[in-house]
């Protein structure tokens, strides 16, 4: 095997054989909408109840909960501001640092900066794309000291409040070490769930390990809102707040408008919430349309050399939000060849976003060594995803 190498057109034709035929362009992943959709969004419509108050919101958050086995689950109007109101949560003040992975969307790193903190930037491991959590105990050994029940970077005097675990393409990190590294530095856990609605970590949906987590529901999530996301907390408490927060911190009452904090109009319409309802009643069917595909992908790639089809890790069964290629590393260079043949035949595949530390606003960021992220950013493609493909 040793003597064979990438073949971009090999690949591209067969990641074409899994695909439809007879359309100019396939998407990288489209919403689906073939159930209640309509009929919900024209209730509001029809009752005039389209803003953030409405039966949808109530049944959405109600529905989401039970279908994550989380106590509470609060619905706002995006995923970005879901992972905002998280780290408001547990307190992350200005000038504290928060640890984020670099490979992940932006939205990550944003989040931390409308608190006032800094993203402290850590590594990816292989297995799972998401944050490794050995290295980062090592590193965090190395960086850390610890003051009282708090942590702080020796290097900056900066608190070190939490570790935002992001669960990169609906695949989860291995959580477990992840809780016993927060535990250790007295850190507080969120997780980044917004790819993995629908993904379990050793048989319980992801967003239970964090003190608070994320969803979004953009227009390429595996269900969409339009807009939208959820915090998802088991902390009675922490809900509470959360919904208070996100409703301009305004208190209960028939007629007066007293606030009682600075809060945020974070809350997702009712409208929106219906189409959530609907989608929601479909997730199990698109979930396992997802799975299919992703399993033809890996039986069509299979015979191929020079890459990996990246497959859920053996803790996990994921949603397959969005499917990915990872060439071996002597191929790295091919990546845009490969990228542009695709788009040439019509098939709309992507890199993985760009790493924070390579932004200019995250440039100066405190960050550990990032190796394995730099590796992996060079060589991960995501392949079309859609439901709708199978």
């Amino acid at each position: 095997m040793s003597n064979l190498k990438l073949d971009p057109n090999a690949v591209v034709s067969a990641l074409a054989g899994v695909l439809p035929t007879g359309r100019a362009t396939i998407g990288l992943h489209e919403p689906l909408f073939k159930g209640q959709e309509w009929a919900y969004v024209k209730e509001c419509i029809d009752t005039g109840w389209v803003s953030s108050v409405g039966k949808y919101v109530d049944k959405f958050e109600q529905k989401l909960a039970e279908f994550t086995g989380v106590k509470r689950a609060i619905a706002v109007v995006n995923g970005t501001l879901a992972l905002h109101v998280c780290l408001k949560l547990v307190d992350v003040q200005p000038g504290d640092e928060v640890l984020i992975p670099t490979l992940t969307f932006v939205a990550t790193a944003n989040a931390v900066v409308y608190c006032g903190a800094i993203p402290h930037l850590v590594d990816s491991e292989s297995a799972t794309l998401g944050v490794d959590p050995g290295k980062l105990a090592d590193y965090l050994g190395d960086i850390a000291e610890m003051r009282g029940q708090e942590c702080f970077n020796k290097k900056t005097g900066r608190r070190i409040r939490a570790l935002v675990a992001m669960h990169t393409f609906g695949h989860p990190v291995d959580l477990d070490p992840i809780v016993e590294l927060c535990a250790k530095f007295k850190l507080e856990l969120i997780e980044d769930a917004a790819e993995s609605l629908g993904t379990s970590y050793k048989g319980r949906h992801t967003g239970n390990w964090g003190r608070a987590s994320s969803l979004s529901f953009n227009g390429n999530k595996i269900i969409t809102t339009g807009g939208g996301g959820a915090i998802l907390t088991n902390d009675e408490a922490l809900g509470n707040l959360a919904k208070h927060l996100t409703t301009t911190a305004k208190e209960p009452h028939k007629w007066e408008f007293n606030h009682d904090q600075i809060g945020f109009n974070y809350r997702l319409p009712n409208i929106n919430a219906a189409l959530g309802c609907a989608q929601l009643e479909q997730l199990p069917g698109f979930i396992e349309s997802k799975r299919a595909l992703a399993e033809k992908y890996r039986v069509a790639l299979a015979p191929l050399s020079g890459l990996k089809f990246f497959s859920e890790p053996v803790f996990a069964r994921s949603n397959y939000w969005l499917n990915a290629i990872v060439l071996d590393e002597q191929y790295s260079s091919q990546r845009n060849d490969l990228l542009e043949l695709a788009h040439m035949r019509g098939l709309l595949v992507r890199p993985a976003w760009t790493l924070m530390h390579r932004l200019p606003m995250f440039q100066n960021s405190p960050k550990m060594d990032l190796s394995t992220a730099e590796s992996l950013q060079s060589r991960i493609i995501n392949i079309p995803s859609s439901a709708s493909l199978v």
